[in-house]
């Protein structure tokens, strides 16, 4: 019997006295298969005497698809907005009977396929992939979408009087890194703002910090950053405090889908809260092919501190 204590396949090939993969055609019903009645009813029998359960995914495999839904979260989105959005779209699933699956990070193509060949998921997702794809945000997305939350966060800056605003973006090209940078320079359109300029604010420390001088050398009437992200805020401010700058009575600065480090930095840091679990539950409906409606994304939020 296998180690974990319950029967596998391996335990009724050796019962029956054939292979694994005969005990699998069998046990499969594998129409393309021609295997002998006598020896389908010795896997049979020896199947019925140990007790072996089936899988539920080789159940599942059966019918065309498994009850697996798979979600791909790129590196650069790990954040409040893929943590909601994750948890939303695994209660959904899991209330219809289905579970998810993710993976994180940048996957090599032959893998993937061998992890899809072998759980044959119900639906691929990717976070994001609409906008990836380079997607034009329609007006609702500036309502309550992606763009909404972009616009959410140099609207706070030009509410405070800033009007020369730049984009901290990071030295990766993630893979929502154009379209934030396209979306926040439509918003300073929208607001009547002069045109975005934006920096790279790179890592380690020192290479930031000689980023921000630089910028700042060539841009002397820019009065605040909008990060990419909460991660490129806390650089930002990193490099602002070691060129002797303060925040925010020289430059302000403003995070990106909140993290629980911005509330520990000095100055902390103002940022976007984005909670898109409702997003997810839509997205698990729509891969079931369930009605979403009644279910609308919750708009972006403010979360004021001291960095602006």
């Amino acid at each position: 019997m296998g180690r974990s204590g319950r029967v596998t396949l391996s335990d009724v090939a050796k019962a029956s006295g054939v292979s694994r993969a005969t005990v699998s055609f069998v046990l499969n019903d594998d129409p393309r298969q021609t295997i002998s009645a006598a020896t389908r009813e010795r896997v049979m029998e020896a199947a019925t005497d140990l007790g072996y359960v089936p899988h539920g995914i080789a159940r599942a495999l059966r019918e065309g698809s498994s009850r697996i839904v798979v979600l791909n979260v790129d590196w650069g989105m790990e954040g409040n907005f893929s943590r909601s959005y994750v948890r939303g779209l695994d209660e959904e699933l899991a209330e219809h009977d289905h579970i998810l699956l993710v993976r994180h990070g940048h996957s090599i193509p032959e893998a993937t396929q061998k992890v899809l060949d072998t759980i044959a998921p119900r639906a691929v997702l990717r976070l994001g992939e609409v906008y990836m794809r380079g997607h034009e945000p329609i007006e609702e997305d500036w309502e309550n979408g992606f763009a909404a939350n972009a616009a959410l966060q140099i609207g706070h800056l030009a509410e405070r009087g800033h009007t020369r605003i730049a984009m901290a973006m990071p030295d990766h090209d993630f893979p929502l890194t154009e379209a934030r940078l396209g979306f926040a320079r439509e918003a300073a359109r929208r607001l009547g703002l002069p045109p975005l300029g934006h920096l790279v604010v790179p890592r380690p420390r020192e290479a930031g910090a000689a980023a921000v001088a630089t910028f700042l050398a060539a841009h002397a009437d820019v009065t605040a950053l909008a990060a990419f992200d909460d991660d490129i805020a806390l650089r930002s401010l990193t490099a602002l405090r070691d060129l002797g700058r303060r925040v925010p009575e020289d430059m302000a600065v403003i995070g990106f889908d909140e993290t629980e480090h911005g509330s520990l930095s000095t100055p902390a840091l103002t940022t976007v809260h984005i909670d898109a679990e409702i997003l997810g539950r839509i997205a698990a409906r729509n891969a079931l092919g369930i009605d979403s409606g009644g279910l609308a994304p919750v708009s972006g939020r403010i979360v004021v501190r001291a960095s602006v």
